[in-house]
């Protein structure tokens, strides 16, 4: 896993590296101390971030006993119970059946929404631990091991020194964390997709193609993530590496075959070659609409009593966390993170009502390197974010383990 993550030299300024294509950078003999603490500041990045992550998931774990024991006043706790609703369920049923499902029981026929990279992870891991949402536990907190180091040298790479750790904390702070912890599909997605990017960064486009492919196998985001590698692929011939190594473009194509495979498996099963898109109508209810309907639909859910207010009050204010993250992304001309970012939101945005925009701005590694940057930068930013809102993170975890929250 070290070789997805290693940083490269490049330019502080503009957070790319100079060198051609492929190839490693030749820049001129950095001093003898600089060279030599290198590789103490990597290995820095490297314990803050894996620090950071055991940290805060022990703490979930402290909020789940005290969930399952003060709470709930049971004698003995039944831990993994608690994780195993929603989509971790569905999960299960998927690496255990197939995507018929359970054959005792009726069809779920929104299984097909689900891509199969999690479900074979699971099948993968359950050969050695038989309890299924446990087999989902250990899954996410690897990955999310995997996931935290890259986004500290995704933050690292991007600059100033130092932003690694503060974009690891930003984006653990923020409450739908409490998924990266779940059995659900977003560990597993970062990754392989966050590595995928500093690769692409990095300008080793056969490494960044192939961690793609497999972000691909874990979610339908990853067809977004592989449109934004053409992007940057482009845009790095454009601004600096020339057009000598155009031929490396043929790689773009490797991230898009796990999803034209998993359309034509759904095909064979169902003669629907968009079967995963028509299932989350089937299954939830959702499809296309205008932006201005979709806005009216969440906003009338907010209002009432209703336990889900709530929820859909966060699905709107991340929808313009993500419009006001999409309005720099333009100003500052970062055209490749533009088009990943705006490419899930317009497709959140548009459908019959916010649904999971919080647990997609885990994905948004753009938003945590931002977050990252400014709090190297000014200390008082990450300082004022946790204390607005890490608050949220217990009531969340809370409400997640008592089946209360879908986002």
């Amino acid at each position: 896993m070290t070789a997805f993550v290693q940083e490269a030299e490049h330019d502080p300024e503009r957070g790319e590296r100079a060198g051609q294509d492929g190839e490693a950078p030749a820049p001129a003999t950095p001093p003898a101390g600089r060279a030599a603490a290198e590789p103490l500041r990597r290995s820095a990045t490297v314990r803050d971030a894996l620090l950071l992550w055991a940290g805060t998931r022990a703490g979930m774990v402290l909020v789940a006993v005290y969930g399952a024991l003060i709470v709930s006043g049971q004698s003995k706790a039944p831990l993994l119970e608690r994780w195993k609703h929603w989509d971790v369920d569905l999960f299960r049923k998927i690496a255990e059946f197939g995507y018929d499902g359970d054959p005792n029981l009726e069809p779920d026929p929104g299984l097909p929404a689900f891509f199969p990279g999690l479900p074979l992870a699971l099948r993968l891991v359950h050969l050695v631990v038989d309890d299924w949402t446990l087999a989902g536990l250990i899954i996410s907190f690897v990955a999310g091991a995997v996931a935290m180091v890259a986004l500290a040298r995704l933050a690292d790479f991007e600059g100033p020194a130092g932003a690694g750790r503060w974009a690891v904390l930003a984006l653990l702070l923020c409450p739908p964390a409490v998924f990266l912890f779940a059995g659900y599909s977003e560990a597993l997605f970062l990754a392989f997709a966050v590595p995928a990017w500093l690769a692409a960064r990095r300008r080793a486009w056969p490494l960044a193609c192939a961690l793609a492919a497999g972000a691909s196998c874990v979610r339908i985001t990853g067809l977004f993530l592989a449109v934004a590698l053409i992007v940057e692929f482009v845009v790095s011939r454009i601004r600096r590496d020339g057009w000598a190594g155009w031929w490396r473009g043929a790689w773009l194509v490797l991230p898009f075959a796990p999803i034209l495979t998993y359309a034509a498996y759904q095909y064979s099963r169902t003669g629907d070659w968009l079967a995963w898109n028509n299932a989350q109508q089937t299954g939830w209810g959702r499809k296309p609409v205008w932006p201005w309907e979709a806005f009216r639909t969440t906003w009338d859910s907010t209002g009432g009593d209703g336990g889900f207010a709530p929820m859909f009050r966060l699905e709107i204010a991340a929808a313009i966390v993500g419009v006001l993250l999409l309005v720099w992304l333009l100003v500052t001309r970062r055209w490749a993170e533009f088009v990943y970012v705006g490419l899930q939101l317009g497709a959140l945005i548009t459908s019959t009502f916010y649904m999971s925009i919080p647990r997609s701005a885990l994905l948004w590694w753009p938003l945590w390197v931002l977050m990252g940057r400014a709090g190297a930068r000014q200390r008082w930013v990450i300082i004022l974010y946790a204390a607005v809102i890490g608050p949220l993170m217990v009531p969340m975890t809370m409400s997640f383990m008592n089946s209360s929250w879908t986002g």
